[in-house]
């Protein structure tokens, strides 16, 4: 079973279905956070791209991240989650897929990534975080992919995190 998500940024809207039976850790997780309004006024505050990050990069991606900012003043709301990986959920890191960010596997609650194109070297045994336990796919865009790559878009060429992430204003069941 999918859930639908309607996430609404300045640039337009976009549809997530999320996989609460695949990854129903994480999805509950997720809709927790939209269901308490709390990524209402998110923002895609990283955009990683080939050509923005640094030239020692080995396995680079290409993500639009976005959430609620563990290092802004504002905590998040519930606690860090158990770690799913793609082994267990059998969801991959594909064109459009929605996951979790992480620094540590069981350290992931309010900030999330978007892939453009297909991500390999983030599913489990992927080599981009050297723990090689991957990152949690739990859902994927089903519309409005023009939005998405608009966010993507404002990408800037010399770093990683734009000097004016973009606003999300609403995100809510749909």
């Amino acid at each position: 079973m999918t859930v639908p998500v309607l996430v609404e940024t300045e640039l337009g809207a976009f549809t997530l279905a999320i996989e609460s039976e695949r990854a129903p850790i994480t999805a509950a997780n997720f809709l927790a956070y939209v269901d308490g309004g709390h990524l209402d006024s998110a923002t895609a505050y990283r955009i990683v791209t080939l050509a923005n990050q640094p030239a020692t990069t080995v396995h680079k991606i290409e993500v639009v991240q976005w959430g609620m900012r563990s290092d802004e003043q504002k905590p998040s709301p519930f606690p860090a989650i158990p770690h799913e990986t793609t082994e267990t959920t059998g969801l991959r890191h594909r064109h459009l897929t929605i996951s979790m960010a992480r620094f540590a596997p069981g350290s992931a609650s309010s900030e999330f990534f978007i892939c453009i194109g297909d991500q390999p070297e983030l599913d489990f045994g992927g080599r981009r975080n050297p723990d090689g336990q991957g990152f949690a796919a739990f859902g994927a865009v089903t519309s409005g992919e023009d939005t998405l790559m608009a966010l993507f878009g404002r990408a800037e060429p010399d770093t990683e995190y734009p000097a004016t992430p973009i606003k999300f204003r609403k995100v809510t069941r749909a």
